[in-house]
C-alpha cells in the first residue's frame, strides 16, 4: 500500500527501535524445534532481535493477520472453533449509518426486555471491537468511527442548563430512523441521558488511542493530519491541559466517568483513568503537527508527561517496602521535607492489603488524594500502565509477578476482576450508596469481566509471559459460548453469570478475538503498545568563557 508522505511525528517514530517491515514482509517461520521458545522472550527482545532501524507504521492491510502468522506455531495451536463462532456474533452487531459501518452495539441480547442504552455504540465499548476489525483487515468501519464521532464532538452539549467543554467527546451515539422521511440521524448522549448522569472522562482518550491505532495500521496518516482530527484532538487536550487550581498533574474526576460508570469510590485520580490519560498525550505528542497550535500544544504535553511519569511512578506505586514504608509513616508533616507528602494515617490501610501483598510483585494503586489512599487493584489501570509504558520495566514485570502470585483472586475461573477486593456490608452502603447491581462480587464491585482478557493478554505479551495469556484465554474458552457471552460474571472466582449481565455482550466477545489473534500474532500488539520514553538529551551549550 502506498504511505503517504506527512510531517506527523508518528510516521519517524523512534521510541519502539522495531523494524517492522523485515517482521511483516520476510515473515520469517519459527518452528517447532528452535532452541529457545518465545514463551520464554520478553516483548522488548522480539523487538530488537527481529530489526534493525524502525519504520513506525504498523503495516499494509495486504498483509495477513491472525492465523497465517509467523507465531501461530507453539502458542494455541490450531484455530478454535469458538473463533467463527465470536466473528458471526460480532457480526451481527455492526451499526450501519447511510448504507456505511460506524460501529458495534453494546449487545445483541434479544431475550431482554429492557434495552436501555445497549442498543447505542459506545466509543469505550467499540475499541476492542475496532482492533478486532484492523486485525482482519477490515479498516473502513474504524475510520467511519473515528469520523463520525469527531463530527459528533461539535455537537450542543447541554446537560439540565449546563453546557459542557468544547472537547468533551460522546459517551455513546445512536441512529435516529425517520421512515416517514426516510432520514438517519445520529444522535449523541454526552452523559445527559446516562444513569447519574456522569459524562465520560475517558473517551476522548480512547479516541486519541484508536486514531493512533489505525494509522498505525493502515499506513495511511492522512486521517491522522486531516485539519478536523488536528483540531479534534487539541479541543481533547484542552480540557485536560487547562490551567487552574490542582496541584497534582494527575487528572481531577468525578465517580462513574469511566469504565466503572457507578458509583464506587473513584472520585478524584482514579488509576484508570491517569493511565488512559497518559498514553492518550503520548499517542497526541505522535500525530499533532509541530506547527500553529499544534506547536503549543506538543510543548504542554511534553511539560506534563514530565510530572505526570514521575507522580505516578513514585506515588501510586505500591509494592512490599512501599507498603512497610506507609506503615511507619509519621503524620502532620510540614514542609518540602516531609516524607508523607499526602498525610496518610498509617491506620487507614485496610487488613486485606497485608495479605494480599506478596513479596514479590507489585502494582499501581486505584487512588492516591490527601490523606486518602485507595489501595484496591484495578485491573485496566494496571494493564494500560504496562502497554503505555507508563510502568517501568521492572515496575511490569512486578505488575505481573503479583497477577501470577494471586491468580486465584484476580482471574480466578473467568478473567478478570474489574477491581479487587470487593467493597462489603456497612461501606459497601456508604460509597456505592446501596446499588443493589454492585453488591459484593458483582458487576463493577470485584466482579469478572470478559472484555479485560484482551488488556491482560496485550500485557502479557508484552512482559514476555504469552502463557499466562494462553491460560486465561483457555479458561474463557470453556464458558463464554455455552454462557451466551456474558457482560460479566459475580462470584469471588467469577463462577456464576451476572445477576444484571447481558448476553451477547459484544465487547466481552472482541475483547475475546483480538485476545487470541494478538497471542497469534504478536506483532499487532504494536498498534497500541509503546516503549518506555527516553528522555531527551539536552543540547550542550558552549559558555562564555569556553573560548578563553
Amino acid at each position: 500500500m502506498k504511505r503517504v508522505s506527512s510531517h506527523v511525528s508518528i510516521a519517524s517514530e523512534a521510541e519502539i527501535n522495531l523494524d517492522l517491515s523485515r517482521l511483516l514482509i520476510d515473515k520469517p517461520r519459527l518452528t517447532l524445534e528452535r532452541k529457545r521458545s518465545f514463551d520464554e522472550q520478553s516483548w522488548s527482545e522480539l523487538s530488537h532481535r527481529q530489526n534493525d532501524g524502525f519504520d513506525s507504521i504498523m503495516h499494509s492491510p495486504a498483509f495477513p493477520s491472525g492465523f497465517d502468522s509467523p507465531f501461530s506455531l507453539g502458542t494455541l495451536g490450531d484455530p478454535h472453533p469458538l473463533v467463527n463462532e465470536a466473528w458471526e456474533a460480532l457480526r451481527k452487531s455492526v451499526v450501519y449509518f447511510r448504507g456505511q459501518p460506524v460501529g458495534t452495539i453494546a449487545a445483541v441480547d434479544h431475550a431482554s426486555e429492557e434495552v436501555l442504552n445497549y442498543d447505542q455504540v459506545f466509543v469505550r465499548d467499540f475499541f476492542p471491537s475496532a482492533l478486532a476489525f484492523l486485525m482482519n483487515n477490515e479498516t473502513d468501519i474504524v475510520k467511519n468511527f473515528l469520523l463520525k464521532t469527531l463530527h459528533l464532538q461539535s455537537s450542543e452539549k447541554m446537560v439540565d442548563r449546563f453546557k459542557l467543554g468544547a472537547g468533551a467527546m460522546p459517551a455513546s451515539f445512536k441512529v435516529d430512523r425517520n421512515r416517514n422521511r426516510n432520514t438517519e440521524t445520529l444522535v449523541a448522549d454526552f452523559g445527559e441521558s446516562a444513569i447519574g448522569r456522569v459524562a465520560p472522562v475517558d473517551s476522548g482518550f480512547w479516541w486519541i488511542i484508536l486514531l493512533r491505532a489505525y494509522t498505525k495500521y493502515t499506513a495511511d496518516t492522512s486521517l491522522a493530519e486531516s485539519p478536523e482530527c488536528q483540531n479534534c484532538m487539541r479541543l481533547i487536550l484542552n480540557l485536560c491541559l487547562s490551567e487552574g487550581f490542582d496541584t497534582f498533574p494527575t487528572l481531577l474526576c468525578t465517580d462513574g466517568c469511566s469504565m466503572i460508570d457507578r458509583r464506587m469510590g473513584i472520585y478524584g485520580y482514579p488509576i484508570e483513568i491517569q493511565a488512559l490519560f497518559y498514553m492518550a498525550l503520548r499517542c497526541a505528542l505522535q500525530m499533532l503537527k509541530p506547527d500553529g497550535e499544534g506547536k503549543d500544544f506538543i510543548e504542554k504535553i511534553g511539560q506534563r508527561l514530565h510530572a505526570l511519569t514521575y507522580h505516578m511512578r513514585n506515588y501510586f506505586w505500591l509494592d512490599f517496602p512501599h507498603l512497610n514504608n506507609i506503615y511507619r509513616y509519621k503524620t502532620e508533616e510540614y514542609s518540602h521535607t516531609a516524607v508523607n507528602k499526602f498525610n496518610v494515617i498509617p491506620d487507614s490501610i485496610p487488613d486485606w492489603v497485608f495479605d494480599f501483598m506478596p513479596c514479590r510483585g507489585g502494582y499501581f494503586l486505584g487512588n492516591v488524594s490527601p490523606a486518602m489512599m485507595d489501595f484496591r487493584w484495578f485491573a485496566l489501570g494496571n494493564c494500560i500502565a504496562i502497554i503505555s509504558s507508563l510502568a517501568t520495566p521492572e515496575q511490569s514485570v512486578a505488575i505481573m509477578d503479583l497477577i501470577e502470585e494471586r491468580w486465584e483472586e484476580l482471574v480466578g475461573e473467568m478473567p478478570l476482576k474489574i477491581c479487587y477486593p470487593a467493597i462489603e456490608n456497612h461501606e459497601w452502603r456508604i460509597i456505592t450508596g446501596c446499588d443493589p447491581k454492585n453488591t459484593r462480587w458483582s458487576y463493577h464491585n470485584g466482579g469478572s469481566w470478559p472484555v479485560l482478557l484482551w488488556l491482560l493478554t496485550a500485557a502479557c505479551i508484552k512482559t514476555g509471559r504469552p502463557q499466562m495469556a494462553k491460560r486465561a484465554i483457555e479458561l474463557a474458552e470453556s464458558r463464554l459460548l455455552k454462557d451466551g457471552w456474558p457482560e460479566y460474571y459475580d462470584g469471588k472466582l467469577g463462577r456464576f453469570i451476572g445477576k444484571q449481565a447481558r448476553k451477547f455482550q459484544t465487547w466481552s466477545i472482541a475483547g475475546y478475538l483480538v485476545a487470541r489473534m494478538m497471542l497469534e500474532d504478536p506483532s499487532t500488539l504494536m498498534m497500541i503498545s509503546m516503549e518506555e520514553d527516553r528522555p531527551v538529551k539536552p543540547t550542550m551549550r558552549r559558555s562564555a568563557s569556553w573560548n578563553a
